[in-house]
């Protein structure tokens, strides 16, 4: 009995431990990293959260916010209510989702969550839900900015009554709104120079970058492929190339084609965002002979189910919880403080999780 209340004391400060690191933990992958059960891990957070020391959320647990209810003043506390429009309910949403509510929940404001699509028109639409019902006194939004439309929704955006802050999304670094939009996103130009900077000190200087069509985050990563390579002296311009979903009919034809192209231009490993593709790179290679990692060193970008492949993907994964508590927090700082502070942009680096498929012997140079 003794040991085992031990060992549960000694699991708990190893939580907490993650969760001063990064904000968050997954029960996933806690009980994976602890070797026990996901129900154990759950009755740690339970016995955690009784104690206050974390925040449940949906998967895992984040600390309890910097914020504390106490210090506000009531009036501040029970009259807030904010809007969050985000393009999916799925896929890397619901943990900035999580990271909203438990801090909303910890601050004492309402969170009213709306899910749009990636459309200009139904974003338009489902902010306009929020704003006309007038129960809102600020907004969290994730709208389409792609395309020739961008700046007339920024524009529009800029001019709504109430605070807007963007999440995972950044305008232009000046708008000719009344007031400078803030936002708060990954830093993924970083987190793509974490991928290629660990490649390099693995040996590797021919690697390739997979980009999914169409996403948000694509023109981020190259960017910052290109500073990396840039700062490391190889060429930025070994198989670059936009896929389309790998999940969809013709997938291993694209896949084919791809291996072709790393393997005339002599290419070592590959970095792909993100994991369902990544997965299906890694499942065709192991179906045609090629081995991952020896022959073929592989990164996934988001790491959502990265960990799932076979060999595990070492992956960068942006701090997705974190995103959504600093939203909340940042925008219940607008309302309290109003004009007083200054607009803020920022910016949150993503982790490197490193895994099976990139640790492969260190390469001659």
């Amino acid at each position: 009995m003794t040991t085992q209340r031990l060992f549960g004391v000694q699991r708990q400060e190893l939580l907490l431990d993650e969760l001063r690191r990064h904000g968050a933990v997954r029960v996933r992958d806690l009980a994976r990293e602890l070797a026990v059960s996901e129900l154990t891990i759950r009755r740690d957070i339970d016995s955690l959260a009784r104690r206050n020391l974390v925040t449940k959320v949906h998967g895992g647990a984040t600390l309890p916010t910097p914020i504390s209810r106490a210090n506000r003043p009531r009036q501040a506390r029970d009259r807030f209510t904010i809007g969050m429009v985000v393009p999916s309910l799925d896929f890397y949403w619901p943990l900035i989702v999580s990271g909203a509510r438990a801090a909303a929940a910890a601050l004492g404001v309402n969170l009213q969550l709306r899910g749009s699509s990636y459309e200009p028109d139904e974003d338009r639409r489902q902010i306009s839900r929020l704003v006309e019902a007038g129960q809102v006194q600020g907004l969290l939004l994730a709208p389409s900015l792609d395309g020739e439309r961008a700046h007339e929704m920024v524009d529009w955006i800029g001019r709504l009554p109430v605070p807007t802050i963007l999440v995972e999304r950044q305008p232009d670094r000046w708008t000719s709104t009344p007031r400078q939009i803030e936002c708060v996103r990954s830093d993924h130009s970083l987190g793509m120079e974490m991928a290629v900077h660990h490649l390099h000190q693995h040996g590797h200087r021919r690697i390739a970058l997979l980009l999914s069509k169409g996403s948000p985050t694509s023109a981020y990563l190259l960017q910052g492929w290109r500073v990396a390579c840039a700062d490391l002296g190889i060429s930025d311009a070994i198989v670059v190339r936009e896929s389309v979903a790998l999940t969809t009919p013709g997938h291993r034809q694209i896949i084919h084609n791809v291996l072709g192209e790393c393997r005339r231009a002599q290419v070592t490993a590959l970095i792909v965002h993100s994991d369902p593709d990544a997965i299906s790179v890694a499942q065709y290679c192991a179906e045609k002979g090629v081995s991952i990692p020896d022959d073929l060193a592989m990164v996934s970008y988001d790491d959502e189910v990265a960990h799932l492949a076979e060999p595990s993907l070492s992956a960068v994964r942006p701090a997705k919880t974190h995103v959504g508590r600093v939203a909340v927090e940042l925008m219940v700082s607008r309302l309290l403080d109003g004009e007083r502070r200054p607009s803020q942009r920022v910016l949150i680096a993503p982790e490197l999780f490193v895994r099976r498929s990139s640790l492969t012997r260190s390469r001659p140079r």
